[in-house]
């Protein structure tokens, strides 16, 4: 049977493609996504996935609420089979100079990118070091390496995936689960594309590789890191961003 792969943020740009690179490689993929979906947009979404091949079932929950993870999880649980994979993809930005940041603006993104590692890991850790088998990706930021002004709430979050990821990492590898992280740099999703050209071209006159990533090239280093024989490679983090920052 093929191992269910939960993917939150699923339903976004880097979402899609990992979801598309975990089905291919004989996974269960599974989109959580927020529960504030407009249900048409989910309904697009599926159907794009179906002309793909692909039945991907959507879970709408609020990852900034463990109770509503747990729910969620419980539920696909239930009618997909046990939690085996799960990637920490959801994340907002609210950027602003730190002198005009709102205490809003701190805890939306604090909430929504690092209290949701816990709240979904909390959900499926202790199913997974029972059956001696689990993968978990946290997808962090280049950002969260090398810091960006603008954005002090958001480089805290992601910094502190690594964090997590070493500590954890050292509870469970000999349960034969990995905690890993990914450390996206700019990739070409819509969000990015939307950038002012005059901007955008910029950035990427700073970017060795003279390109955007593409989200594929995200979600074929998710498939890497939760492939069955990469049981020896844990509380890593692989920078995925053209040379543009290095460890």
């Amino acid at each position: 049977m093929s191992r269910v792969a939960v993917v939150t943020g699923g339903v976004g740009g880097l979402g899609t493609a990992m979801v598309q690179a975990l089905a291919a490689a004989g996974r269960r993929a599974v989109a959580v996504d927020y529960n504030g979906l407009k249900p048409e947009v989910v309904d697009k979404w599926k159907a794009d996935r179906k002309a793909e091949g692909l039945d991907t079932p959507v879970y709408l929950a609020d990852v900034t609420n463990f109770e509503s993870c747990a729910e969620t999880c419980k539920k696909i649980e239930a009618e997909i089979g046990p939690i085996e994979i799960l990637v920490n993809n959801a994340g907002i930005t609210r950027d602003a100079m730190f002198h005009k940041m709102s205490p809003e603006q701190w805890d939306q993104v604090i909430k929504t990118n690092l209290y949701s590692v816990f709240n979904m890991t909390k959900q499926v850790y202790e199913g997974m070091v029972a059956r001696n088998w689990g993968r978990i990706v946290n997808i962090s930021s280049v950002n969260g390496l090398r810091g960006q002004a603008g954005q002090s709430n958001y480089s805290a979050t992601k910094a502190g995936i690594y964090g997590f990821n070493k500590a954890l990492a050292q509870e469970c590898v000999k349960k034969g689960v990995t905690v890993n992280s990914i450390s996206p740099g700019y990739m070409g999703t819509e969000m990015v594309r939307a950038i002012r050209e005059d901007v955008l071209q910029k950035v990427i006159a700073g970017i060795p590789a003279a390109r955007l990533g593409e989200p594929s090239e995200i979600a074929r280093t998710v498939v890497f890191l939760t492939d069955e024989e990469a049981g020896y490679i844990t509380g890593e983090d692989i920078t995925v961003n053209g040379g543009l920052y290095y460890h």
